[in-house]
């Protein structure tokens, strides 16, 4: 895959008027290559690894995606990973900074992995991410997971699809 690029995001069905129903395909086995590319960063607060306000960020951070007008389908995702059991970091991929938020920029490469099924799987997918990094000479193992769907829309489209990402 081209630096920066990231497979179609296919947000064509969303029958819930919430999150789009997610489509796997090209997602599995990627390897991304990313260099300066930009993100905004939040944070959300958790309990014991459960998320707490994640509702609340996301929505305020797509809000200003959109009226900042750098949605892209083709550059479309959000890498998440826990900072502590009472913290996660949140990265949001855009073109170009937003104003009022937090830009950040990640260099690496990195694989990916489709995975399906309840969140409580979140650290056995963590363990399969990194060592599927650590096959890679000189990966740090680094895992991120784009949680492609809210809770109650992957009840709704039957599938709760999380894409793992991990530096290699």
């Amino acid at each position: 895959m081209n630096k920066n690029a990231l497979p179609h995001y296919d947000d064509s069905v969303n029958t819930t008027g919430c999150c789009p129903k997610f489509n796997p395909e090209g997602w599995d086995g990627q390897e991304l290559h990313f260099d300066n590319k930009t993100f905004i960063r939040a944070t959300t607060k958790s309990l014991m690894h459960m998320p707490l306000n994640m509702g609340r960020v996301f929505s305020r951070v797509q809000s200003h995606i959109v009226d900042a007008d750098v949605y892209d389908p083709d550059n479309c995702i959000v890498l998440s990973r826990d900072l502590s059991a009472w913290q996660a970091e949140h990265l949001f991929s855009i073109s170009k900074p937003v104003p009022g938020e937090d830009t950040v920029t990640l260099s690496g490469d990195f694989i990916t992995k489709v995975f399906e099924g309840p969140y409580r799987k979140a650290k056995v997918w963590y363990e399969e991410m990194k060592d599927l990094a650590h096959t890679r000479e000189g990966a740090s193992g680094e895992v991120y997971f784009f949680y492609t769907t809210c809770p109650k829309c992957a009840k709704a489209y039957g599938k709760n699809y999380i894409v793992g990402v991990a530096r290699v």
